[in-house]
């Protein structure tokens, strides 16, 4: 019965199969991924109960938003789950990468540096930084960057990272996921190493991590092994899929208070802000983040064996740990990276007529595709993917708000390539 539910859907008979197979040998996987979502939500659900959160944590405000109990008290809920001081979690971030200026802008000041010692950023960081000319960007504020690249193995290169810390350097970024590139991510362990070794150089530097896509993937965040401060998007991992906007930043108070001062006004800081009755979302999506990233996860996994049986070069391969919910598939052709999209986009629950097309997207140096049928407009917990047309053509898979969504969605990806002839 099943099978013939697929192939109204669109899945043929021999790839249905094939799924079937692979889906054989990955039980033990996925038992794994079950046990970590199962101590998360432990963890989440004791802060909520630790934090005393109520039904009028709920309660919208407007206006300047003044003795917002329920902002607070999730405040002091992300502060719980991340293992901080103090947190800042606001719908008035609009993104992530709003998150990560606001981290860079509050805490850096003219004439300090910031140092890169995992290789180049995100591509929508480079004009925030000043690697490419942008206005309000680091450069333009008398902020220098350095950056160390990785070695071929994706090690870091410690004696160049130790040659590149010097009086000026204020803060070091470390980008947990790959972004837009093929090395592996970076996980927590690996992160706390690489912190150790720049604080044993320089203890007063400020270890920031870009956690975007990494939240819940593992037992423990990087602010529970050093980072002084992680970011993300709640349109990502945290949100849980409901959560409609915002952004966190979680870390050392001094930290947590530059930037709400920037977000906000010197002499206002966390004090203001509206929630707008957008709380309950906060919460309820916190709550349920473990769960679905847990079905990200498992659509990941499945999409890298899949994928890698037909071929392709994958990222992680099929057997690797997994540190975030990101899967890089390199399909070697533009057409290879239009038909992955289009297969996502029509296995989407909103849009799924419309078909994708690369385009000059904002904050990006070259053409960019990307399928997301979401309730949430961008939201990248939801099924999605992506990728920019350039070498080596390679598509970024992620999200599904149930495993069961992300596997169809996958097989959805497959038969469209195999339409085109391309597997």
């Amino acid at each position: 019965m099943i099978a013939k539910q697929y192939e109204q859907m669109g899945i043929s008979h021999e790839i249905w199969q094939k799924g079937e197979e692979i889906l054989k040998g990955l039980k033990s996987r996925f038992e794994e991924i079950d046990a970590i979502a199962e101590f998360n939500q432990l963890k989440v659900l004791k802060a909520m109960q630790d934090n005393r959160v109520s039904e009028a944590c709920f309660t919208s405000t407007t206006g300047y938003g003044y003795n917002d109990n329920g902002r607070e008290t999730l405040e002091q809920v992300y502060a719980s789950v991340f293992g901080t001081q103090d947190a800042l979690v606001r719908p008035q971030i609009t993104c992530g990468t709003h998150a990560l200026a606001l981290a860079l802008l509050s805490n850096l000041r003219p004439g300090d540096e910031l140092l890169s010692p995992v290789g180049k950023p995100y591509d929508t960081l480079e004009e925030v930084i000043g690697i490419r000319p942008s206005r309000g960007s680091l450069r333009e504020y008398g902020i220098t960057y350095r950056q160390v690249d990785l070695l071929p193995d994706g090690s870091f290169n410690y004696e160049e990272i130790k040659k590149n810390i010097h009086e000026k350097t204020k803060m070091v970024t470390i980008q947990r996921s790959k972004g837009y590139q093929t090395r592996p991510t970076l996980s927590v362990e690996r992160i706390k190493e690489l912190i150790g070794f720049i604080k044993s150089i320089k203890p007063d530097v400020i270890c920031m991590v870009d956690n975007c896509y990494g939240e819940f993937v593992e037992r423990l965040e990087p602010s529970q092994v050093g980072a002084d401060l992680v970011v993300g998007s709640l349109i990502k991992n945290p949100g849980g899929g409901l959560a409609p906007v915002g952004g966190y930043l979680a870390g050392k108070t001094e930290c947590i208070e530059q930037a709400a001062y920037r977000l906000t006004s010197p002499g206002l800081g966390k004090e203001v802000g509206a929630s707008l009755g957008i709380l309950g979302s906060f919460y309820q999506g916190l709550f349920l983040a473990p769960t679905v990233t847990a079905g990200a996860l498992k659509g990941a996994v499945f999409a890298a064996n899949l994928f890698e049986q037909a071929g392709f070069s994958v990222v992680p391969d099929g057997r690797e740990s997994r540190h975030d919910i990101i899967q890089a598939v390199t399909l070697g052709s533009p057409e290879g990276v239009i038909a992955f999209c289009k297969g996502i986009q029509k296995a989407a629950p909103v849009d799924s007529f419309v078909t994708p097309e690369p385009w000059d997207m904002p904050g990006y140096d070259s053409q960019v595709i990307m399928a997301a049928g979401a309730f949430v407009s961008g939201s990248s917990i939801e099924l999605s993917a992506d990728g920019p047309i350039r070498e080596p053509y390679a598509v970024y898979f992620q999200g599904g708000l149930t495993w069961q969504h992300a596997k169809y969605g996958i097989l959805c990806a497959y038969q469209e390539m195999a339409n085109a002839g391309l597997v």
